[in-house]
């Protein structure tokens, strides 16, 4: 089959054939018709199968006919990342350059006055996170009551991050009569839940089992110690098989010691991660995909959404969290049907990681020998002594060394304590006595209401005696 046959217009087709595709892959093949039909669709398709086309193709001729209003968009993708919703911005303006449909791209970190003026103008189809969507929404300098054609994309990715109630809150302000596309890489039964309540009778699209790590990936595993895993990444990518590669980490602050790392040996690295400005980030993506950076240390922000065809490794540091985070670590390499590598490290306490991959892929990951590892144990004691020495501030004590104890007492110093102990002076037993006190008289008790115990008027009470006493008190006074 080919991109002819789903139904597609001259112009796309044309499009298409430009970027050097001929044949839908199987996601394309299946959801593209019904797109087309305008019927909703529940999408599963592992990473790196095209699901991107599968939308953004049929939906340049759906909006082929129509006119744009300001603010009011006629169609809006949402995306969890910056650089899927750049990646699929990038899609529309591949797949759509022999078509007059106009495009706002609503993303952080990026000035709110270049994206109102676009919106201002009126687009055909709008690309944002959600975040900055409803930011744009609460300024009142977007509307959502004219969008046809709604896509939720990476929807998995969408529950990882927490942003299900935004994307609730925004389904809540559009049309309930509206084509929409619900595209995930995993669908767990609470992902099912999600979509039913957002479809309305989709047509199912599923393509191998969610899950499903490419074939076109060789995978290994290093077994080292903690402290040997920046020696054992800088040994593999002294391999002259690398030409580039993706390096995972599971936390920033690993993502900056790890580049330092590898720049202070000489390795042409950058770095990606969420605390970057969108600017920078785009910047480092850039200069990896044209070859400027050869190996990108990053954290899950890059796992989706980054399309580079021709990358050739793929390392992960750490050994991720979530099962479903190594699929689409590891499908960064053998896209389009290339060959790719994926090499994880790990050490001891990734047991029940691994355990997770594993049934999630299907199968084990096979245990390979990394050359040198003499030297990279060496490197590694070495790196875990410079490490003591900095957090402590002093050389690490060695571990046969004791803390020197005082000598016991002898017999004779004991003796010699006594022997001064007595010749201490004697101490009077007698105390002088102190006198005394004198007691103090007792004054008479007062009642609540200004009163002596013998019902007399006591004086000088001030505000503290009521009113009609001082009366009383007074005319006693003047007689």
């Amino acid at each position: 089959m080919t991109f002819a046959d789903l139904g597609l217009s001259p112009e796309v087709l044309k499009a298409v054939d430009d970027s050097g595709y001929t044949t839908p892959t199987p996601i394309q093949e299946k959801a593209i018709p019904f797109v087309l039909m305008g019927r909703d669709v529940l999408g599963t398709a592992q990473t790196g199968t095209g699901k991107t086309a599968s939308f953004t193709l049929p939906m340049i001729d759906i909006l082929a006919s129509g006119q744009t209003k300001a603010r009011m968009p006629r169609s809006l993708i949402l995306e969890p990342t910056r650089e899927l919703a750049a990646q699929v911005s990038e899609n529309f303006d591949k797949y759509g350059k022999y078509s007059k449909l106009s495009m706002a791209l609503l993303i952080g970190g990026v000035s709110f006055a270049d994206q109102e003026a676009k919106l201002d103008r009126g687009v055909d189809v709008l690309i944002a996170t959600p975040g900055r969507l409803l930011d744009h929404f609460e300024r009142g300098k977007v509307l959502l009551n004219g969008v046809k054609t709604l896509v939720i994309d990476e929807a998995d990715r969408m529950m990882d991050m927490g942003f299900i109630p935004d994307v609730e809150r925004i389904v809540s302000l559009m049309p309930p009569l509206r084509q929409t596309l619900f595209f995930s890489a995993t669908m767990s039964k609470d992902m099912r839940k999600l979509a039913d309540k957002f479809l309305m009778n989709p047509k199912e699209v599923k393509v191998e089992a969610p899950s499903m790590a490419a074939n076109t990936v060789t995978q290994g595993l290093v077994y080292v110690k903690k402290r040997e895993k920046r020696p054992a990444i800088r040994q593999l990518l002294k391999d002259d098989a690398v030409k580039n590669s993706f390096i995972f980490c599971n936390r920033k602050k690993d993502v900056d010691i790890l580049l330092g790392s590898l720049i202070k040996h000489g390795f042409n690295a950058g770095a990606l991660h969420g605390d970057m400005s969108q600017s920078h980030r785009m910047e480092t993506l850039a200069k990896f995909k044209s070859g400027e950076i050869v190996h990108l240390v990053c954290s899950d922000v890059a796992a989706r959404g980054i399309d580079v065809s021709n990358v050739t490794h793929v390392f992960n540091f750490d050994v991720p969290i979530h099962s479903e985070d190594y699929v689409h670590r590891i499908g960064r390499t053998g896209r389009a049907g290339m060959e790719g590598h994926a090499i994880t490290l790990t050490n001891k306490g990734d047991e029940k990681y691994l355990t997770a991959i594993y049934k999630t892929i299907g199968k084990e990951i096979p245990m390979i020998t990394l050359e040198g590892m003499e030297e990279i144990s060496a490197e590694g004691l070495e790196i875990d002594s410079r490490s003591k020495r900095q957090s402590n501030g002093r050389p690490p004590r060695e571990n046969n060394s004791r803390r020197v104890r005082k000598p016991a007492r002898s017999v004779d110093s004991e003796a010699k304590v006594e022997q001064k102990a007595d010749s201490k002076p004697e101490v009077s037993e007698t105390l002088p006595v102190r006198p005394a006190k004198p007691k103090k008289t007792q004054r008479p008790r007062r009642s609540r209401y200004g009163r002596d115990e013998d019902d007399t008027p006591v004086m000088g009470l001030g505000e503290h005696v009521p009113a009609f006493f001082k009366i009383e008190m007074r005319k006693s006074a003047e007689k």
